[in-house]
């Protein structure tokens, strides 16, 4: 019988043509109305049902515009399904790009000034669709439905909360989920698995500071947004140094600071942005009360208004029995040698929302080697032919854990 692996491999071509086209092809955000079209086309010639998913309200909108992200009045999800009954596992790949200048010249660089699928966004969709085709294939094999799940918006931490809430998790209800991220600086045909917490959870505060402005030689007729939104910096700092334990890795960094236009004016209005990274839930719940604490009190303690946006991704959490229970299945696919286990990430990744709400594992596929660009990068590239191992690495979790959940 011919293995999934060997299956992969025939629709080898077609995964890479996809990639290309989608790496030709970047859009941002949630809203992402080509991206969608061209994999609704790809599931429609494999007769595979589909459905649009994910709504952006009204109060989310304006958050991410408060932000300066640009206007997003859709969320152009897709959901499909393959086989049915119970159990479900869902299978997720992301879709958007970045807005960074390719420097890399192919013969299927980016078409789009600005906009580059540098996080590899492009091939999770690419190695998802050649599953999905596996899938669909061996339908009749599948002991329960697979459901597929192409998100947008991951780059802005929140295209897969928006389809949750949208029902993305029911009819059918799923009952565990499987995600992959390459990495082009990890050797090719690695994967990293790592049981627990895998990455960071990210917490940003944008703090729209409020006081009364005037000349700069009568400072006491003032109310100093600068000078406030100073104060604030340096207080958000210290509290990391005395209230967090050192062992647990928690980083904070203001990223922008803004405020005045000439040197004598003291402006009214400053803006302060600066995000927490952190793997402790009990630290995280604790500087997440205690942040809005500190700025409330130091902006009213120099007689200042504010504002705050906010945005929260939790961590991403591998599920241990879980991963116990797929890692034949993996191992199947990339053999026992090119198991490893990096360890967790420094970064922040939007499957966290769904790995808090069902059993999950979210591991890491090397497409390069190491010194090479790595994600985020204008130099970043891959190595196209790792990509047969991400759509068999989905399709052989999904049979092979909807079979194990029928065993006596």
């Amino acid at each position: 019988m011919t293995t999934i692996l060997e299956e992969a491999k025939r629709y080898e071509e077609q995964i890479i043509n996809d990639r290309r086209y989608l790496h030709q092809h970047p859009e941002l955000g949630f809203d992402l109305p080509n991206t969608q079209k061209f994999i609704q086309q790809r599931l429609d010639e494999m007769e595979i049902v589909h459905k649009t998913c994910g709504v952006v309200p009204p109060e989310v909108r304006e958050k991410y515009a408060r932000a300066g992200f640009a206007e997003q009045a859709n969320c152009t999800g897709v959901i499909a399904t393959i086989g049915q009954g119970t159990p479900c596992i869902l299978l997720r790949a992301d879709m958007d790009a970045l807005p960074i200048e390719e420097e890399v010249e192919t013969t299927f660089k980016s078409t789009k000034p600005g906009l580059m699928h540098a996080c590899g966004h492009d091939s999770h969709v690419a190695m998802l669709l050649g599953a999905a085709q596996i899938l669909k294939n061996r339908e009749n094999e599948l002991q329960g439905t697979v459901k597929l799940f192409f998100q947008p918006g991951e780059e802005w931490g929140y295209g897969s909360k928006l389809m949750i809430d949208d029902g993305a998790l029911e009819n059918p209800k799923v009952d565990a989920a499987f995600g992959i991220h390459i990495m082009p600086d990890q050797e090719a045909g690695t994967l990293s698995v790592t049981k627990g917490t895998l990455t960071q959870a990210m917490d940003t505060y944008i703090v729209d500071i409020k006081g009364s402005g005037g000349h700069s030689s009568q400072p006491h007729k003032t109310i100093d947004a600068n000078m406030i939104m100073n104060q604030l910096y340096t207080s958000l700092n210290l509290l990391f140094t005395r209230e967090v334990p050192p062992n647990h890795n928690v980083t904070f960094s203001i990223g922008s600071m803004n405020g005045g236009t000439v040197t004598n004016v003291i402006p009214d209005k400053a803006v302060l942005s600066g995000n927490m990274r952190s793997y402790d839930q009990t630290t995280r719940d604790h500087l997440c009360n205690r942040i809005p604490e500190m700025i409330d009190h130091t902006v009213k303690a120099w007689r200042g208004e504010y504002s705050t946006t906010e945005f929260h991704t939790p961590t991403t959490y591998n599920d241990p029995g879980f991963i116990d229970e797929i890692s034949a299945a993996l191992q199947d696919v990339v053999g026992l040698d090119n198991l490893i286990d990096n360890g967790p990430m420094s970064g922040s990744e939007d499957f966290s929302y769904i790995s808090q709400l069902v059993p999950s594992a979210f591991v890491v596929l090397g497409t390069g080697k190491e010194g090479d660009a790595p994600v985020h990068n204008p130099r970043m590239k891959q190595d196209e032919s790792i990509f047969k191992y991400g759509a068999a690495l989905h399709a052989s979790v999904a049979i092979e854990w909807l079979k194990g959940q029928h065993k006596a």
